[in-house]
C-alpha cells in the first residue's frame, strides 16, 4: 500500500480546530496588540516609552532615532519599520498627539498629510518629553508589574503608573480580531478638572468640566448634547468636526488653516478635484497646497462674485471638510476588553492610580522601616563605642566580626553588618548622633505613611494634587472650537441647483437626452440617433426633480436629474448604462421624474395581470441608487404607466388580435411593490397582453364594443378598423 493510503484521516470539528488554532492569535491580538489599555498606552507604545526611559533619555539630549528602535527591539520583537512608526506617531514633530511624549528633531511627517513621508530613523534624534515625567513617575517604587520580555532576558513594566489620565488625553485607534477601539482626545486640563470633581463626586455632571473632545489638529466640532452625554456614558457615539477657513477679501480666497482629525489634506484636494472635474463645483478657480513650516493651509482661489460661506457650506457636505469621528471607547480592564463611557474610564483610572500609590505607599514604608531597623542597632553602641571597636580588634575571624556584635550589643545580623561597614573614621560619637537623631523623623514618616496607606480620602487627596499640579504645568488651551449645530450652516442642495424646465427623452438602444426647453424651442434638427434607434418616451419636468428608471431585471434605479449632463437634440445623450452602471445586458424601459413621490404606477404583464402600486413605495430615505425587486418578477412586462392621482380608461392588446376595453378603477391599489396585481384578460392558447394604450389614444371610434361588465375577460376581436399600426412600442 501507498504512504497515501496508510495515512489515517481523523474527522475534526471545525469549531474545535478555530478554539485551537485560531483563538490563541486572536486573543494575542487584543490583549498584547491592538486594544490599549487604562494606562492609555499599546504594547507597543509602553516598549517603546520604557526603553527610552531605560537609556536615560528622560534627561540629557536627543540621541539618534535608529538606536532607540535598535534598543526597543529587546523588548519587541516585531521589525525595526514597525517600531519606527509607532514612534513617529507619539512625536511632537508629527502632530498626532495633544501632548507629544517624544521631543523630536527632524522629519517625522505630519497628522494632517497622507503623502508628506517621514525621514528615516538614522536622520532624526529624540528624547523623552517633559510629560513623561507623570508617566514613569515612581516606577522604581514597584508602582506596577513587571514581567519577562520575550526572550526572558530582561523584564518591562506591563503598564506604565501615568499621574493622569492618559487614556482619555491622547487618540487611540485600534483594529484587533472581532472588535475595534477608536478613543477621542480631550483636552488635559479639563480633564484634570474633570477627575478632580468626579473625585468629589462620582455623580458630577461631567459635560459641565470637560464639554467635549480636544483634538491636535484643531478645527470645529458640532455639539450635539444629547449625542455628547450618550458617549460620556455609553462609550459609543459619533460627532462631526469642520474645517476652519478664513476669506481673504483682498485676494478673493478661501484659506483652510485646520481640517478634522480623521482626514488628511491630500484627501480633501482629490475630493475637491474629483467634484471640479464633475461639474459640481464651478466655483473654484484654482485650488493649492501652501502648506509651510508655519502649518496646514490649503488655498481655494474663487470666481468673481462666490460667495465663499454659502461654497465652504457645500463643501462641507461634498467633501472630508466635515467628517465624522466615530466613538468606540473599548479598552483593556484587567485583561478583559471593556466598553466604558467617560465616566466608567475615569472610575477604572482612579482604581489604577490609587492601587499604583499604595503600592508607592507600601515601598516607601518598608525601606523606611528597613533603615529605621539599622539606625536602632546603630544606637545601641552609642552607649559604649569603646566596646564595639574592640569587640572588631579582638576578633581574630573575619566571619565571627558579625556574631561577635550581636552578642555584644543584642542586635541581629542586619544591624550587626550595617555597623561593621562603618568606616573607622565615622565611629565617633558625633557621626553617631547625626545618624541616630534621624530615628524620630523616620517614625513620624513611616506613621504618616502608614495612616495615609490606610486611609482612601488621604490618597485621592494625593491625586487631586498630583492633577491640579499636572494641569498647572503641562496644561493648553482647548484647540477644537465647539459650536452649535444650530449655529452652524448646513448644506441644502436644491440651494445650489439651478432650477428651469426640460425634457427627457427615453430611446430604445438606451440612450438618455436631457434637453432643456430653451435649446429645445432653439433647435431645428431632427434627433441624432444611432442607427435604428428610436425615441420611446419623453418626459416634461424640471432640474431640480428626481428620476426613476425600470429596468426589464426588475430594477429601479434613482437619480437627481441636475446630476445628468445637459444636452442637444444634436447629440446622442447619455448611455445608461455607463451612467447608472447597470446589470450586463440590462435594458431601461421606462422613466418618470417626480418631485414629491406622488400618485401611483400602473404595470401591465404579459400574462394579463396588472398591479397599481403607490410611487411613494420607491420613496427611501437614504440616497440608495438602485432599488431591487422594483416590481413582480414572474412574468415579463408589456408597459409601465404612470396614473397620478386619477384612473384612466385604457384598452388591452393581445397578440391574437383581441382587444379589451376596462378603467383602471378595477384595479386595486397595493403597497407592495412586488405584487402581482389582479387578472385583467385572459390569457388562452397562448396569448399574451403585447400592448397597452390609453383609450384616447387608441383610435377606436365604438368602445363600448370593447367593453366588458367584470375582469378578467378575453376579450373582442379587433374590428377592421380598430386595427393598430404594426409598429408597437412600449408607453
Amino acid at each position: 500500500m501507498s504512504n497515501t493510503q496508510n495515512q489515517a484521516f481523523f474527522p475534526q470539528p471545525v469549531t474545535e480546530t478555530l478554539k485551537q488554532n485560531y483563538m490563541p492569535y486572536a486573543m494575542s491580538v487584543i490583549i498584547s496588540r491592538a486594544i490599549p489599555e487604562i494606562d492609555g498606552f499599546k504594547p507597543s507604545h509602553r516598549k517603546l516609552l520604557y526603553t527610552m526611559y531605560k537609556m536615560g533619555l528622560l534627561t540629557g539630549a536627543r540621541t539618534k532615532s535608529s538606536n532607540v528602535v535598535g534598543q526597543t527591539m529587546k523588548l519587541n520583537p516585531h521589525g525595526d519599520m514597525a517600531i519606527y512608526e509607532t514612534m513617529v506617531r507619539l512625536t511632537r514633530g508629527n502632530g498626532a498627539l495633544l501632548h507629544p511624549f517624544i521631543d523630536s528633531k527632524g522629519n517625522f511627517g505630519k497628522q494632517y498629510s497622507r503623502d508628506m513621508a517621514y525621514a528615516a530613523p538614522r536622520y532624526t534624534e529624540v528624547k523623552l518629553d517633559g510629560v513623561c515625567n507623570e508617566v514613569f513617575g515612581d516606577i522604581d517604587k514597584n508602582t506596577v508589574d513587571f514581567i519577562d520580555n520575550y526572550d526572558a532576558t530582561t523584564k518591562e513594566p506591563v503598564l506604565l503608573p501615568t499621574a493622569f489620565p492618559n487614556i482619555l488625553v491622547n487618540p487611540n485607534q485600534g483594529i484587533a480580531v472581532g472588535m475595534a477601539s477608536n478613543i477621542a482626545s480631550f483636552n488635559l486640563k479639563e480633564v484634570c478638572l474633570a477627575t478632580m470633581a468626579y473625585l468629589k463626586d462620582p455623580d458630577t455632571d461631567l459635560l459641565s468640566c470637560m464639554p467635549a473632545p480636544d483634538f491636535s489638529t484643531g478645527a470645529m466640532l458640532l455639539y450635539d448634547e444629547a449625542e455628547m452625554k450618550k458617549i460620556y456614558e455609553a462609550g459609543r457615539g459619533s460627532f462631526y468636526l469642520r474645517a476652519v477657513y478664513q476669506f481673504d477679501k483682498k485676494n478673493n480666497c478661501i484659506e483652510i488653516t485646520q481640517i478634522p482629525y480623521t482626514t488628511t489634506a491630500e484627501a480633501i484636494m482629490d475630493k475637491l478635484v474629483d467634484l471640479i472635474k464633475a461639474g459640481r463645483v464651478r466655483e473654484v478657480a484654482d485650488m493649492r497646497d501652501e502648506t509651510d513650516i508655519g502649518g496646514l493651509k490649503i488655498t481655494l482661489d474663487l470666481k468673481r462674485g462666490t460667495d465663499p460661506d454659502m461654497l465652504m457650506t457645500r463643501l462641507y457636505k461634498l467633501t472630508p471638510l466635515q467628517d465624522a469621528f466615530s466613538c468606540n471607547f473599548n479598552l483593556l480592564i484587567d485583561g478583559r476588553p471593556q466598553v466604558l463611557g467617560v465616566r466608567g474610564i475615569i472610575a477604572e483610572w482612579i482604581r489604577f492610580r490609587m492601587g499604583c500609590i499604595k503600592r508607592a505607599l507600601a515601598f516607601d514604608i518598608e525601606k523606611k522601616t528597613a533603615h529605621l531597623h539599622l539606625l536602632n542597632g546603630l544606637k545601641k553602641i552609642l552607649l559604649d563605642i569603646d566596646k564595639a571597636i574592640s569587640i572588631i580588634r579582638h576578633t581574630e575571624l573575619e566571619a565571627m566580626v558579625i556574631p561577635n556584635l550581636q552578642k555584644g550589643f543584642d542586635i541581629d545580623a542586619l544591624q550587626a553588618e550595617f555597623i561593621a561597614e562603618i568606616r573607622l573614621r565615622n565611629l565617633n560619637r558625633e557621626y553617631i548622633l547625626k545618624r541616630t537623631n534621624e530615628i524620630e523623623t523616620l517614625t513620624d514618616d513611616i506613621a504618616s505613611l502608614k495612616a495615609t496607606l490606610e486611609s482612601e480620602a488621604k490618597i485621592k487627596k494625593m491625586i487631586e494634587a498630583q492633577l491640579r499640579r499636572i494641569s498647572e504645568k503641562y496644561g493648553q488651551e482647548r484647540k477644537t472650537q465647539l459650536i452649535s449645530p444650530d449655529d452652524a450652516t448646513h448644506y441644502n442642495e436644491d440651494q445650489f441647483v439651478e432650477d428651469f424646465p426640460l425634457t427627457l427623452f427615453l430611446t430604445k438602444e438606451n440612450y438618455l437626452k436631457k434637453v432643456s426647453a430653451l435649446s429645445l424651442r432653439s433647435s431645428n434638427g431632427e434627433h441624432k440617433l444611432k442607427e435604428d434607434d428610436c425615441i420611446v418616451q419623453e418626459a416634461e419636468t424640471t432640474n431640480k426633480s428626481e428620476l426613476l428608471l425600470f429596468s426589464d431585471k426588475c430594477n429601479v434605479y434613482k437619480t437627481r436629474i441636475n446630476d445628468i449632463p445637459d444636452s442637444k437634440i444634436s447629440l446622442m445623450g447619455e448611455y445608461l448604462p455607463n451612467l447608472l452602471q447597470t446589470e450586463p445586458d440590462e435594458k431601461i424601459l421606462f422613466i418618470h421624474p417626480t418631485t414629491d413621490y406622488s400618485g401611483n404606477l400602473l404595470f401591465c404583464f404579459q400574462n394579463g395581470k396588472m398591479a397599481k402600486v403607490p410611487l411613494s413605495a420607491y420613496a427611501t430615505k437614504t440616497n440608495r441608487r438602485r432599488l431591487t425587486n422594483a416590481y413582480y418578477a414572474g412574468s415579463p412586462l408589456a408597459c409601465i404607466m404612470w396614473l397620478g392621482n386619477d384612473e384612466r380608461e385604457l384598452v388591452v392588446y393581445s397578440n391574437l388580435g383581441k382587444a379589451l376595453f376596462m378603467q383602471t378603477t378595477k384595479v386595486p391599489l397595493k403597497t407592495t411593490k412586488t405584487t402581482q396585481g389582479v387578472q385583467v384578460m385572459i390569457s388562452k392558447k397562448g396569448s399574451i397582453v403585447q400592448m397597452v394604450r390609453p383609450a384616447e389614444l387608441s383610435g377606436i371610434k365604438d368602445l363600448d364594443y370593447y367593453k366588458t361588465k367584470n375582469i378578467p375577460a378575453m376579450g373582442c376581436f379587433l374590428k377592421t378598423e380598430d386595427l393598430p399600426a404594426k409598429q408597437l412600442a412600449l408607453f
